[in-house]
Order: C-alpha cells, then structure tokens, then sequence
C-alpha cells in the first residue's frame, strides 16, 4: 500500500475492499507501522474504498490507533460510509477516532 504524504506531514492511507483480515489488513498494518517507524505521526485513514470492518478490522484499527498516540500521534478516519460509520457509533469507537467525511477534512483535523 503506498502513502499519500501530503501538507505537515500527514500520511494519507486509502485501503480497498474489506478489513476483515489477510493480505489488505496486513498490508495497511506493515505500511502504518512503517510510517510511524519513520517518523510520521500523522495518520488519514481514508475508508471510501472499504466495504466492511469486522472484529477482527476493528481491533487492527484500534491497534494502530494505540500505536501512534503512544508516539504522540494521531489516526483520523475519512469517507466512511454509513455502515461503517454506525459500526463505529455502535462499538462507542467514534469517541475514540475522529471520523470526518472527506480527505482534506482529516488533513486538517490531523494537523490541528
């Protein structure tokens, strides 16, 4: 999976298809990690091209999310849609991920 550096540094990741483990999951973990071993604490996540989260998904996401704060980063989620979304409201973890609608958005948001 390749980043999307954009302005002070936010690294933009746009998965395709579904976060339910395998090949994408793992990849979107190995390139994340990559980025916060290099320095980048600044993660968009940009879900426009998921189709479903499952447990096992959501626990990934809450991992990364962990990771980074623990570097005194931050993870933004961007373009989910509304399945995904009231996944997130009904696991209570939209209190912990700001979930905003576009990209630039969570550009923003992350370098606030």
């Amino acid at each position: 999976m390749k980043a999307d550096i954009r302005e002070n540094g936010v690294a933009v990741l746009s998965p395709k298809g579904s976060l339910v483990g395998g090949e994408l999951l793992e990849d979107l973990k190995t390139t994340a990690h990559g980025l916060l071993a290099q320095g980048t604490r600044r993660l968009v996540l940009d879900l426009s091209g998921v189709d479903l989260v499952n447990s096992t998904g959501l626990g990934s996401l809450i991992g990364l999310h962990s990771s980074f704060r623990e570097q005194d980063g931050t993870v933004v989620l961007s373009g989910a849609d509304k399945k995904i979304r009231n996944l997130f409201v009904i696991t209570r973890l939209a209190s912990v991920f700001p979930i905003v609608d576009t990209v630039d958005e969570a550009v923003a948001a992350a370098s606030a």
